[in-house]
């Protein structure tokens, strides 16, 4: 099958087969999801998981903005403005992101 008649997220399936394939020890998965629609981005991101949870001798290093995504993080750094705020493991991330956004949205409605 051309890769032309592949949908994003089986092209991004691909592109990470072929990183993992080539025994990476570190991987960078920049914006990963971006641009593909919500079936396409869990596929992905199921896939690289199963990778990943398969390969002791990988390290993924996983920038994205989506807070929905660090849900299959063992660990995560939060930053803002290019300073690292917090790091730890995901569920303290999220719970922090989340306690910031609702005191900014009632200074918003304030």
């Amino acid at each position: 099958r051309s890769v032309q008649t592949l949908s994003g997220g089986q092209k991004q399936r691909v592109a990470i087969a072929g990183a993992l394939a080539e025994a990476c020890k570190v991987l960078l998965l920049d914006e990963l999801t971006t641009f593909l629609d919500e079936n396409d981005q869990i596929g992905v991101i199921k896939a690289v998981r199963n990778s990943l949870d398969s390969s002791e001798e990988v390290t993924a290093l996983w920038v994205t903005h989506r807070l929905e995504e660090l849900e299959y993080a063992d660990g995560a750094v939060y930053m803002e403005n290019g300073e690292v705020v917090m790091q730890g493991d995901a569920a303290s991330i999220l719970d922090f992101i989340r306690v910031r956004q609702s005191a900014y949205i009632k200074q918003i409605n304030s």
